[in-house]
């Protein structure tokens, strides 16, 4: 097959021709695919080896790269609208405080109020739940059992008030190690540091990035580094999206519960979601601790169960396809692998770029299939 200019390449995701560089010949622009594909995986080799030998490192860096690639749209927008960078940048990081410290002012007051009714849902529990268990099934619970939800029930005042010293003689003994300790308070204040710095200075990081391509490939590379963003992006802001509109669903239908952790059990199991049906198991098991805090009838029971079915065929059929369409990203299957995998082979900064390193694979191997669909070897000629 003779070498002519390229001015498409198929794109599976899509499903119509994505244009390219035209200057390049179609032998030249697979030369720059194929390479732009290996230095990819090179890359992610190399960055998963260097995140084992600098463990300590890697979370505040990932963590404030995440930060700035997710505030980056927002700063660009301010910036468009006539505010430069720095100032941009400076208005998002204290929204972002300001929503912080009122989430941490709510929930102190209710987990302390939550707290609170321990003592007495444990009471109940060993008063009441037993018997009514069982006259439920029929049978009479284990005498070990029973002794064990009294005794609980008696003591459960004590074991509340020692909650505090156990988890201060925790703190002390995590202190006692000075050096572990101050990483670990170094590497969470250097956060926010970091990603302020990273997020202002993020179009000039991207320039440099490009400015080491070669320049014939520049429009190339540039568009297979548009397509990981993209997948990236549209996955991010895709579950963002799902994240408030279920936080909604289940905050609403657990308030008309009467639980008292309606909102923060909603947004965790709405923003949970991220990782396909975690959120939503989350979720129902905060819910089932709430009701036995909260408990005044089997009517609950009703309504919590038909909030998440209800959120949960809302997502399936409604808000995936309508509102967030057809630019989902990574399907829910590929994302759980990924976490499932690279957290057991790396740990938490595994869990951390399972996401982006999904997003670079898969664009990866769409190109390379691509490539390889147009080959002399594939057409027969």
């Amino acid at each position: 097959m003779p070498d002519v200019s390229l001015h498409e390449v198929v794109s599976e995701s899509r499903g119509r021709p994505v244009p390219v560089d035209s200057s390049l010949t179609e032998a030249e622009a697979r030369r720059v695919d194929f390479a732009w594909s290996a230095c990819m995986l090179g890359l992610i080799v190399l960055t998963f080896y260097l995140l084992s030998l600098f463990g300590g490192v890697s979370v505040p860096v990932l963590l404030a790269l995440a930060m700035a690639y997710v505030l980056n749209p927002l700063v660009t927008l301010l910036e468009r609208r006539g505010l430069n960078r720095t100032l941009g940048t400076s208005v998002v990081f204290v929204g972002c405080a300001l929503l912080m410290v009122g989430g941490v002012l709510y929930l102190i007051p209710v987990f302390r109020d939550e707290a609170a009714k321990l003592p007495d849902f444990f009471r109940r529990a060993s008063e009441r739940v037993v018997p009514q268990v069982e006259a439920l099934l029929g049978l009479p619970l284990p005498d070990l059992l029973r002794e064990r939800m009294q005794e609980l029930g008696a003591r459960a005042s004590e074991i509340i008030q020692s909650t505090g010293p156990a988890a201060a003689r925790l703190v002390a003994d995590f202190a006692s190690n000075t050096a572990r300790f101050l990483a670990t308070l170094l590497g969470l204040l250097v956060v926010p540091v970091l990603g302020f710095f990273f997020l202002q200075d993020y179009p000039r990081l991207v320039e440099m990035a490009k400015s080491l391509v070669p320049r014939r490939a520049t429009s190339l590379v540039s568009r297979r580094f548009s397509e990981v963003d993209e997948v990236l992006s549209a996955f991010v802001r895709g579950q963002l999206t799902v994240g408030a509109i279920l936080s909604l669903l289940y905050g609403t239908g657990l308030w008309f519960a009467r639980m008292d952790l309606a909102i923060v059990i909603g947004v965790i199991a709405g923003f949970g979601n991220m990782v396909p049906y975690l959120g939503t198991g989350v979720g129902v098991l905060l819910a089932a601790l709430g009701l036995m805090l909260s408990w005044q009838g089997p009517w609950q029971i009703l309504v919590v169960a038909g909030t998440f079915v209800v959120g949960q065929m809302a997502e399936g059929l409604v808000i995936t396809p309508r509102v967030v369409g057809e630019k989902v990203g990574l399907a829910p299957v590929a994302v759980i692998i990924a976490v499932l995998a690279f957290g057991e082979l790396f740990g938490f900064t595994g869990i951390l770029l399972a996401v982006p390193t999904s997003a670079i694979l898969k664009v990866v191997l769409r190109v390379v299939v691509a490539r390889y669909q147009k080959m002399e070897f594939y057409t027969g000629g």
